[in-house]
């Protein structure tokens, strides 16, 4: 590029960058919609209704929740990477919708490229639990009736490609056990099959299951965690249940579609940060037995890394699964 084209491209550059950085500045003046790629009551709803309250607080606007469940949450990710890149659409994701999904769903109309992480907001645990009227009382016996009962136990799932649906692929394989997964538009729902005995069991997470299991509407089996849950104390961990193969740790974060400009990203990563610090999301966290991330986990950087590993995680793990 001659030094004279330079010169005059210097100018509107900087006009560009000035007017970004203003907008940034002003942002947002309206509401802002977060995308939830499930129906309403599961774990990602949940989850999102909780930071989202307090986000819009920090932002001085509302954060509307918008449930747009199918294919495992690939119709809601699908919409939101054809959102104007402006802040005023945003996504939360785990791995099950941006990782697994890339393998299960290679025909997708977007990429992980699609997307710009804003930072993750909870860790969560993952629990098999069954019908209460299941004849195994648990975790050892049910994986022996399951075994001479080969394809005949169903456990539902929020969706070939969820989270839900990682935690069922896990657990299978750590047991190795045949067992049918019933895919739902929804953790919720099949919880609501489950309490009413209309399928055996469900692969969930602590923050959509626990309290139904306290409550006696389900039986909870095994947490795929390495400490027992203080909301489920009596419910053993996968290595006092004796299947420490078992691991369902998960995670949640915020997206932007990609153009995203970088000072959005930015004032919505500091407002995701304060939500997750206020006493109203760590008591409502602590209640359904999910994690804040630590203070070195909310940087953007540390999402993409999250996303990197497990696309290539699943990649391994869901090869035959692809569609």
């Amino acid at each position: 590029m001659t030094s004279f084209v330079l010169k005059r491209l210097l100018p509107a550059l900087a006009a560009l960058s000035f007017a970004t950085a203003a907008f940034a500045q002003d942002f947002p003046k309206r509401p802002v919609t977060m995308i939830v790629p499930f129906a309403a009551g599961g774990t990602s709803d949940v989850i999102a209704r909780t930071v989202a309250e307090q986000m819009g607080i920090a932002l001085g606007q509302t954060i509307v929740i918008e449930n747009v469940a199918g294919a495992g949450g690939s119709t809601a990710l699908a919409r939101a990477s054809r959102a104007e890149p402006d802040g005023y659409t945003i996504a939360i994701g785990n791995a099950g919708t941006n990782a697994a999904t890339y393998t299960i769903y290679p025909k997708l109309p977007f990429t992980p490229d699609s997307f710009v992480p804003i930072g993750m907001v909870a860790k969560t645990f993952g629990i098999i639990a069954v019908r209460k009227d299941f004849p195994a009382k648990d975790l050892k016996e049910f994986i022996a009736y399951a075994k001479a009962n080969p394809g005949k136990i169903n456990l539902g799932h929020a969706g070939v490609g969820s989270s839900n649906y990682l935690i069922c692929k896990s657990f299978v394989t750590a047991a190795g056990i045949d067992a049918t997964l019933v895919g739902y538009r929804g953790a919720a729902p099949a919880l609501t099959d489950a309490i009413g005995s209309q399928i055996d069991g469900v692969c969930d997470a602590a923050a959509s299951v626990a309290q139904s299991i306290n409550e006696k509407l389900v039986r909870g089996l095994v947490v795929g965690s390495t400490v027992r849950l203080a909301t489920l104390p009596d419910l053993p961990t996968s290595a006092e249940a004796g299947l420490t193969e078992f691991e369902a740790q998960g995670w949640n974060g915020l997206f932007a579609p990609k153009g995203t400009p970088p000072a959005i990203i930015a004032k919505l990563n500091a407002a995701a940060r304060t939500a997750v610090e206020t006493e109203a999301v760590k008591k409502r966290f602590a209640d359904l037995s999910t994690v804040a991330p630590d203070p070195d986990e909310h940087a953007p950087e540390v999402l993409q890394t999250l996303v990197t590993r497990d696309v290539e995680k699943y990649r391994k793990m869901l090869a035959d699964d692809a569609k």
